[in-house]
């Protein structure tokens, strides 16, 4: 079988550093955790884009931006570059028409370009975003979905 192709929201980054008390966020956190290490030895395959690179550059918080930064840039075996900006706007223009804010359309669009299997995020909007085109899942129905297909 082909590893899973996966493309992380940035909400999905950040949530280790969210309120952990909430035990929806540790859950989240966990699993992202677990997720990390999958890509980490090579059991899935990470994809980030521009959009990804530009709201971890916008981060406020210098140690977090540079603890992602260090994972993705490590970890990703592909970069969605600017280079098809053209085809990604068309669809990020048609993902909008449905709700979802701009950035997280061009990640949605971005996701969907790369074929990846999975675009795992933990933004609730995002998460009630339907289509056909890539399935969207938070990380703890990802981490289920993974323990069943070993």
């Amino acid at each position: 079988m082909d590893k899973l192709k996966i493309y992380l929201d940035n909400c999905c980054y950040n949530r280790p550093f969210d309120d952990l008390t909430i035990e929806k966020n540790w859950l989240e956190s966990n699993s992202k955790m677990f997720i990390q290490s999958l890509i980490k030895f090579k059991s899935v395959s990470l994809y980030y884009s521009f959009m990804s690179q530009i709201e971890i550059d916008d981060s406020p918080y210098e140690e977090r931006k540079a603890y992602i930064l260090d994972f993705v840039e490590t970890n990703a075996v592909a970069f969605i570059g600017k280079s098809r900006f053209a085809e990604i706007e068309m669809l990020s223009d048609e993902i909008m028409q449905t709700g979802i804010k701009k950035k997280d359309a061009t990640h949605l669009a971005c996701s969907i370009i790369a074929k990846c299997d999975y675009f795992v995020t933990t933004d609730r909007g995002v998460l009630n975003h339907k289509t056909d085109k890539i399935k969207i899942i938070n990380p703890i129905k990802f981490v289920e979905i993974w323990r069943t297909l070993l």
